[in-house]
């Protein structure tokens, strides 16, 4: 959790809001990838992209 506060703080005190829709988006794609790879959900994500 040490590393969310950090990053709030660091967004909130710097004024940039603006990468917060880019981390969401990049941690969005890390979770996908992660089921991509170790589930079967797998063939049916690759048909979407």
């Amino acid at each position: 959790m040490g590393f969310w506060k950090n990053l709030w703080g660091f967004l909130r005190r710097r004024k940039k809001f603006w990468l917060l829709p880019l981390i969401i988006i990049l941690l969005f794609f890390g979770v996908l990838i992660s089921l991509v790879g170790t589930t079967a959900f797998g063939p049916f994500i690759y048909t979407i992209f």
